[in-house]
């Protein structure tokens, strides 16, 4: 993959690199579509990502709400 600075991937993106700030310190999730563009900016085989995430379901990561 791409070693890239934020600003490097916010070009790519055309957006700005606080967005790419924002979901790098996990302060926004991002949806399919934005995954999928951000996949193909840093050269990420999202097939790949996905089996693999999907053979290991017990290290997804989610944040526990607080009630």
């Amino acid at each position: 993959m791409a070693a890239l600075t934020q600003a490097d991937l916010a070009k790519r993106l055309a957006c700005p690199q606080s967005f790419v700030s924002k979901f790098e310190r996990g302060e926004r999730r991002l949806d399919v579509i934005e995954f999928l563009d951000i996949a193909e900016a840093i050269g990420l085989d999202t097939h790949k990502f996905l089996s693999k995430v999907a053979s290991h379901p017990q290290q997804r990561r989610r944040k526990k709400s607080a009630r």
